[in-house]
């Protein structure tokens, strides 16, 4: 069986719609259920749809389980050391513990993890880094420090998630599809990848690239302009080297000023040379 099926998905659409005035055991049993399904990878915030022009969908029931956890719980004292690191957060959303058995390194120094995440095996934490709820992150990949992976982002297999970089959260509303990362993709240091922008497969965002829905981006290689619509995300191509670049401002005073506003920019597709410079580090792992 299904864990959509085991997990009743009306039953939290019903909780959320129509919250109670108190939460009973009940309650907190079916949301503990759902956190479970999501750190096994049994139940998603967005999956793949091949009919879909991104190629994903969006799970909002899910996304609104997710924001129901927020809402049950209560500020709880989750703190080691309340004199050293005195620690307070909802009590629907400790942090997740995991055992060696998981094959997740987690390197000492301050990285956290939400619980209600998948960390698949052989992911590799570098501190500090944080996961918040909802998020998926495939095997083998790596989160490099200061790196951020955001409510409901989901992040493909054998990624390189660089220093500083920011996946960031899609939560709100729930019918808005999150940020993807498909497989192989590299995350340059300081990117930061917002609004359900789809990166597709073994893409390279180069050091510093910004993308979201209102920044365009250039495709030197095809001759074409990729944006975000009403209805759909910004789309970055299969193998796509993309770059920070500007573009000028067409408003006469603008112009005058010499002013450009910000851009990405695809210079070319991944080669053999490409994949040697941005292999993941094997001696790390």
């Amino acid at each position: 069986m299904l864990a959509r099926d085991r997990m009743q998905p009306s039953l939290i659409e019903k909780l959320f719609d129509e919250a109670p005035k108190h939460y009973e055991e009940e309650h907190h049993r079916l949301f503990r259920d759902f956190k479970v399904a999501l750190n096994r990878g049994e139940i998603r915030a967005a999956e793949q749809d091949p009919g879909a022009k991104s190629g994903w969908r969006v799970n909002a029931w899910v996304k609104k389980g997710i924001l129901l956890g927020f809402r049950m719980g209560a500020i709880a004292d989750m703190s080691i050391d309340a004199t050293k690191q005195p620690f307070f957060d909802k009590s629907t959303y400790p942090v997740r513990t995991f055992t060696a058995s998981d094959g997740v390194r987690i390197v000492p120094g301050g990285s956290s993890i939400r619980d209600g995440t998948y960390i698949g095996r052989g992911v590799i934490c570098m501190p500090p880094m944080f996961v918040n709820a909802g998020a998926y992150v495939g095997e083998g990949t790596m989160i490099d420090s200061h790196a951020l992976v955001g409510s409901c982002a989901q992040v493909g297999r054998n990624c390189h998630i660089s220093a500083g970089a920011q996946i960031g959260g899609v939560l709100e509303p729930a019918g808005a599809l999150p940020v993807i990362i498909e497989e192989e993709v590299l995350v340059g240091g300081n990117c930061g990848v917002y609004e359900g922008t789809v990166v597709k497969r073994r893409a390279v965002l180069g050091t510093g690239t910004i993308l979201n829905r209102s920044i365009p981006v250039y495709d030197l290689v095809r001759d074409a302009v990729y944006t975000a619509t009403d209805t759909e995300p910004l789309i970055i191509p299969e193998e796509a080297l993309v770059v920070p670049g500007s573009r000028a401002v067409s408003h006469p005073v603008g112009a005058k000023w010499g002013l450009s506003l910000q851009a990405a920019v695809i210079v070319k597709y991944r080669d053999a040379k490409t994949d040697a410079r941005v292999q993941l580090e094997d001696l790390l792992r």
